[in-house]
Order: C-alpha cells, then sequence, then structure tokens
C-alpha cells in the first residue's frame, strides 16, 4: 500500500441497538497473545507505527469504536492521510500528502476533535519515506524527507498555541543512491534506524554519530512495502523475497537469512507491484516472534508463507497454506499476527485511482473486487497450520484486530456502488458482528491503515478527508 498515496495526489444503519457487544469473550481475546515485546526507541503499542508496532502486527491492546452506533466527523485537512500515530501524551500525529501539490505534512491534532492545531511542511521528493514515519519514545514523528535527512519532529506548546519542529536531523544523501528514494524507516531494538529504498538497499544510521552503513539486497530486487523490526533483528520484503537482517561488525546489515516465495507471473489487478504486497509481520505463540508472515503472489491462488524467525530452521517455511479462497487470490495489505493466529484481507480487483508508474501491466488487465478475509492459525508444535475460517467481507482499509476484545475493526465496501461501511468481526470466528453504513460523502478508504486511540476513537484516512469514528 506504500505508492498509492502519492499516486492519488496527482489525480449509518447498525446491525444491533445502542446495547450491542461483541460476541467474542475475554478469554478468547486473550488467545490472540503474547505481544512482541516492546521496542524502546518506539511509542505505545498499538498507536506508535501505521500498523501497530515494531513488529507490524496490525494489532492494539486498545478496543475499538465497538459495535453499536457510531457517529463519524470528517476532517478536511486538504491531504490524505494514510498514518496517523498517537504518543504517549495522547496527541495524534497525523503524516499526510497534500491533494493540490503533493507536498508532504505533519498535522499535530486535536485529541478531542481532530482538528489541526499545528503543521509543518516538508521537503518534496522523498515522499514514500513519510508514508512510514513512526513516533519514538520521546513522541517525536521519525522519517525521511525529500532531501534524504531522517527527521525527528517534535511537537511543543506555542504561547497558546502548538508548534511542530525538527528537533534532530541526519542527513542521508550519501547512503542512498542516486536516483533513490528511502520507502520506510524503523527503529531498531539496540537504537539505531533502519531504512529500506525503493531500489532495494537497507542501511542502518547510528543516529549519535550520524553514520549510516548500507547493504544492496539481490540484483534487480525491489521493496515496495514497508520494514520490521523485533529483538531477532530487521524483515524486509522485496518483489521476490523475504529477508531477516541484523547489524553485524561495525553496524553494517548483515543477512541472516532469505527467503524466495512465488512471486507470480505478473502484477494482479488490486495490487500496486509486482510480487508480495505485504509488510512482514512478525507473531508467534513463545515471544511474539518466533515467526514473520507475508502472503505470496502465486497464480491462480495464493499462501500465506510462515518462515521460522531464529533457531537452527531459521529462514525455513513452516507452512504455506492457501488463503482468500473466499474472496479474490491477492493481497496488497500487511497481515494481522497475533500469538498462533494470522488474519489476511484481500485487496484483489481493488480500484486504485492512480497507479505508480513503474508498477507495469496487470494480470489480468482488471477484476472485479471480491474481497475476502482467512485466517490462519499455526499448530502448537510448529508443524503446519490450518485455516480456521474464511468470509467474503470486502474490506476497503488494513483491518486492526483488538487484543483487548478479540475484534478486527475495518472499513468495508458492502455493495458495487462507492458506499463505504464501518464495520466489526469476531476474529474467534469470523462472524461479521456489524456494518454500518456511511454517508455517501464518505470518500474511498484506499485500502489504507486505521489507528484505534485510547478513547475508542478511529481515524481512518480516505481520498477526500480524515475520518474521526467514536461509539
Amino acid at each position: 500500500m506504500l505508492v498509492v498515496v502519492a499516486a492519488l495526489g496527482a489525480a449509518g444503519c447498525s446491525s444491533g441497538d445502542d446495547e450491542a457487544s461483541t460476541s467474542t469473550t475475554g478469554a478468547s481475546a486473550a488467545a490472540f497473545g503474547p505481544a512482541l515485546s516492546p521496542n524502546p526507541h518506539l511509542g505505545p503499542s498499538g498507536t506508535a507505527t501505521m500498523h501497530g508496532d515494531s513488529g507490524s502486527s496490525d494489532t492494539t491492546p486498545l478496543a475499538g469504536p465497538g459495535t453499536g452506533p457510531v457517529d463519524v466527523a470528517s476532517v478536511d485537512l486538504g491531504a490524505v492521510c494514510p498514518t496517523v500515530l498517537i504518543g504517549g501524551d495522547g496527541y495524534p500525529v497525523a503524516l499526510c500528502t497534500r491533494v493540490a501539490d503533493l507536498r508532504p505534512v505533519v498535522h499535530l491534532l486535536d485529541p478531542a476533535t481532530g482538528e489541526p492545531l499545528a503543521s509543518i511542511e516538508l521537503t518534496t521528493g522523498g515522499l514514500f519515506g513519510g508514508v512510514y514515519g513512526y513516533l519514538d519514545d520521546e513522541d517525536r514523528m521519525v522519517l525521511v524527507d525529500g532531501a534524504g535527512d531522517l527527521l525527528r519532529i517534535a511537537h511543543r506548546r506555542d504561547g497558546q498555541g502548538w508548534a511542530l519542529e525538527v528537533a534532530e536531523r541526519t542527513p542521508l544523501a550519501d547512503a542512498i543512491p542516486t536516483g533513490d528514494t528511502v520507502t520506510s524507516v524503523a527503529p531498531d531494538y539496540a537504537g539505531g534506524v533502519w531504512f529500506a529504498t525503493g531500489g532495494g538497499t537497507v542501511g542502518l544510521v547510528d543516529t549519535a554519530t550520524g553514520s549510516a552503513r548500507t547493504l544492496v539486497l539481490g540484483d534487480d530486487e525491489r521493496v515496495s512495502n514497508s520494514i520490521s523490526t523485533a529483538p531477532a533483528g530487521m524483515a524486509v520484503a522485496t518483489d521476490h523475497a523475504v529477508y531477516l537482517l541484523e547489524a553485524g561488525q561495525g553496524g553494517r546489515p548483515e543477512v541472516r537469512w532469505r527467503a524466495a516465495y512465488d512471486r507470480g507471473p505478473a502484477r494482479k489487478p488490486g495490487q500496486l507491484s509486482w510480487g508480495t504486497g505485504s509488510t512482514p509481520t512478525f507473531f508467534g505463540p513463545t515471544d511474539g516472534a518466533d515467526y514473520v508472515a507475508v502472503v505470496d503472489n502465486a497464480d491462480p491462488q495464493v499462501h500465506l508463507v510462515v518462515l521460522r524467525t531464529s533457531g537452527p530452521d531459521a529462514g525455513r517455511r513452516v507452512c504455506a497454506p492457501v488463503v482468500l479462497a473466499d474472496g479474490g487470490p491477492g493481497s496488497e495489505n500487511s497481515p494481522i499476527g497475533a500469538g498462533s493466529t494470522v488474519v489476511v484481507a484481500s485487496t484483489y480487483g481493488y480500484e486504485y485511482p492512480r497507479l505508480p508508474e513503474d508498477a507495469g501491466p496487470s494480470r489480468p488487465a482488471t477484476a472485479p473486487f471480491e474481497g475476502g478475509m482467512t485466517r490462519v492459525d499455526v499448530a502448537p508444535d510448529g508443524s503446519g497450520c490450518d485455516v480456521v475460517w474464511g468470509t467474503d467481507v470486502r474490506s476497503a482499509a488494513v483491518p486492526r484486530l483488538s487484543t483487548a476484545d478479540g475484534t478486527i475493526t475495518t472499513m468495508t465496501r458492502p455493495g458495487r456502488s462507492a458506499r463505504y461501511s464501518y464495520a466489526v468481526i469476531d476474529a474467534d470466528t469470523g462472524e461479521l458482528l456489524t456494518e454500518q453504513d456511511l454517508e455517501p460523502t464518505v470518500g474511498d478508504p484506499l485500502q489504507l491503515a486505521g489507528t484505534i486511540a485510547p478513547d475508542q476513537v478511529l481515524y481512518q484516512g480516505t481520498v477526500g478527508t480524515l475520518l474521526r469514528i467514536t461509539p
């Protein structure tokens, strides 16, 4: 889902009553764990990265708006906002692309209303790096701008109001190949900052010294999604393989293992690049990082590829079951990973307003958006995997699993018209608990990730505005 934001810049009824509640019990919700150990250089779990945490689990310990009726407010920032993060102080920070001129902008939002309190414009050019920023342990937005600088953007009181400012700048231009751009950044557990470029260069930055050590992955391999980190290292998926890297001698990135996957014969409709659309997801029943998973691009059916993270079988495949058989065979979204469970959602056939210039033709040229979601569980002894349930729900956003109540919150497109709904799914059974139609003015969620705030507020970017959904 990395490049859709730049491409776009160029361009309720409830199923229950006020007493409605999920059918998932606290006991079953507790089964979706343990969580990955907190990264000491990252903000609060669930709200500090686009995908929730350092391991990109797409989970949150917070409860969402729930299955009762919801209110929806639209905040018009004049931009597409794929990333809304919330620090320990409770203030949302949105990383957006302004529609008028494609300028990346960071907004500080009022936690009570979602309205902007302050903003700061960034250098245009390295837009994609901004999409995958994160909040550090001081609530500062960390990203790479168009000049190739690693920035930490802080917010502070300014008289009667607020201000955003660059608190730290580390130049990376010399470490980035000419013509290449940083696609994503993520914090290392030891204090450095990992980054990856679209051209397949990965690097590790020592911000104390300003040095950056880099490594080029396989020949002609590209990175079109975010990276993830765990105590074992950094995981990245190119359009050919999944890698786990670690800091070697002198902080130089070293490959611990590489695992190729079936990239298929071409890009599929509903995906933005050829190869996996997944940000690698760490998950597992021991420490939240026993495994790492992606969805491949095989044809005609796709598979969830689960790999062992460490140990004597590190990098080896645990299983690769067919997924999304109840919908379209392809996904541009990061899987959910919690305990022994993985949930994947289809984007096959999703109609993006524009595609990246280097996307290439899809095969077939077009396909209907059928939706689909599948849950897979790894066996307790790690000997294989089972498909637990499948559903044809048509998710139009990256789903988020709440480990507080065992529900999955997302936006859906139930019919063939461009109408969107707020939806909650029981992660235990796959049952659709509520699907509430929203106003026709609500724009396309673009398969962007929503963020659940501590007060049961869901922030969801769309093509037109930022939605603030509350109970």
